[in-house]
């Protein structure tokens, strides 16, 4: 075998054209009433998601490709902090949640009976299970500090799951656990996980609205944090430091010691800005309580015996899909309020909606345009279907909220090209299939 036959390289992927005629989903002209929340009916009027039941939803064909890309995004940032991804169970049997003393105390907790009368539970977080996981793997202090996340749909019983996918019953969950000798590891690497949450909310679109928030720490900590996203939507209030992205739960605003340390120098509490926001994402230094109760310790430098100190840092993909929807959709490029998703989470780059009066004409028109594209490596959601009024098909597409429109039509045509409108803009315009190019791929 030669050096050749090893490589991975090759040439560009194909992008991947998604004909709407072969689409089952259809859009809806009625705001369902199930569910009140704005993410639930603007994401269930375009067919992204479909309710069963509160706060359990299916993901539909382009629901799922937003989804996907925002669970790519945390994974590559989980991935960057050197964390191993793996998944671990979500059904769980009751000795482990009896062993740290919360099968009893948590009032989210799905319980359940299995053969033989088992108690069983469907897993609202994973403390449980990586802790013991660690314990039979690690026991040396030359083994930390290390880091394991997971990406999964995990449950727990809200007594109100009214607000679409911020508040489900069922629901994507990141979690990362981390593993040190001593605080000051842990400290240095809490730093670092905030600025990677930081930058999965940039990427994600909602970088500018979410502030660091300072909130309960336990008894492990002066306080966690939580990152919050404002929206006059949101169930949480908080209080922001001017000219900042810091903030305050309200939960902690009469800790007079926390709101001395948090406060910059000239702050005083009546200077805060007090706003509504969602919560996206927190972040608990857990100190050992997880790892006294399942007996995860290493041998220290010296031969004796430590105990592992852990973090742990949880961030909901579903629940980051709908706040994008919540803070994001508009009505200034449709009569009505839609969605606007940035460019890295859409479900696809670009929507080429054909105009098209025969089969002849999409084939020398609209066809080649995105048998074109996908030759470049972008994918596209095509509208292909020739049953369907115009004015119909650009109601579907403000309802996608996809980032670039593209009209290809007989008159488009004669003007020298297509007609695009970027989502945000009132007005499109002619452009020629280069420049759209340009526009959409940078050459």
């Amino acid at each position: 075998m030669t050096a050749n036959n090893l490589s991975i390289g090759g040439p560009r992927p194909s992008g991947l054209v998604q004909r709407q005629s072969t689409l089952f989903v259809q859009t809806s002209r009625e705001v369902s009433g199930e569910d009140p929340s704005l993410n639930a009916q603007l994401l269930t009027q375009a067919g992204f998601i479909n309710r069963l039941m509160a706060g359990v939803f299916t993901y539909l064909p382009l629901g799922n490709r937003v989804l996907s890309k925002i669970e790519g995004i945390i994974r590559s940032e989980m991935l960057s902090l050197g964390a191993s991804e793996i998944t671990m169970p979500a059904m769980h049997p009751k000795e482990i949640w009896e062993q740290t003393g919360r099968w009893d105390t948590l009032d989210i907790l799905f319980r359940l009976k299995g053969q033989g009368d088992r108690d069983l539970a469907l897993g609202p977080t994973h403390e449980e299970v990586i802790t013991p996981l660690m314990a039979g793997f690690i026991h040396s202090y030359k083994q930390l500090p290390t880091a394991a996340f997971q990406i999964q749909t995990k449950f727990r019983n809200e007594a109100r799951a009214k607000s679409g996918l911020l508040r489900g019953r069922e629901f994507r969950m990141k979690d990362l656990y981390s593993f040190h000798l001593d605080q000051a590891d842990l400290d240095g690497y809490y730093e670092k996980v905030a600025d990677a949450y930081r930058r999965i909310f940039e990427r994600c679109g909602i970088g500018h609205l979410t502030y660091y928030t300072a909130a309960s720490g336990g008894a492990f900590s002066k306080y966690s944090h939580e990152f919050q996203t404002i929206t006059p939507h949101g169930e949480d209030t908080i209080y922001c430091i001017p000219n900042t992205k810091i903030a305050i739960n309200k939960e902690i605003l009469d800790d007079a010691e926390a709101i001395k340390e948090i406060l910059p120098a000239g702050i005083s509490v009546q200077d805060l800005e007090e706003k509504k926001a969602i919560e996206v994402g927190n972040i608990f230094k857990l100190g050992t309580r997880f790892s006294e109760a399942c007996k995860l310790s290493v041998s220290n430098a010296t031969g004796g015996k430590q105990t592992v100190i852990m973090g742990c840092y949880g961030l909901g993909p579903s629940r980051v899909m709908g706040t994008i929807v919540e803070c994001l959709s508009d009505g200034k490029t449709a009569p009505i309020n839609t969605m606007v998703w940035p460019a890295e989470v859409a479900p696809y780059p670009v929507h080429i909606v054909s105009l098209a009066r025969t089969i002849d004409e999409q084939q020398s028109g609209a066809d080649q345009l995105v048998n074109r594209l996908a030759s470049a490596g972008v994918d596209s959601l095509y509208d292909d279907r020739m049953e369907v009024r115009a004015g119909a098909k650009f109601a579907d597409s403000d309802l996608f909220g996809i980032p670039v429109r593209v009209v290809v039509s007989q008159k488009a045509a004669e003007k020298g090209g297509v007609e695009v409108l970027i989502r945000g803009n009132n007005q499109s315009e002619i452009m020629s299939e280069d420049s759209l190019f340009k526009l959409i791929i940078g050459r």
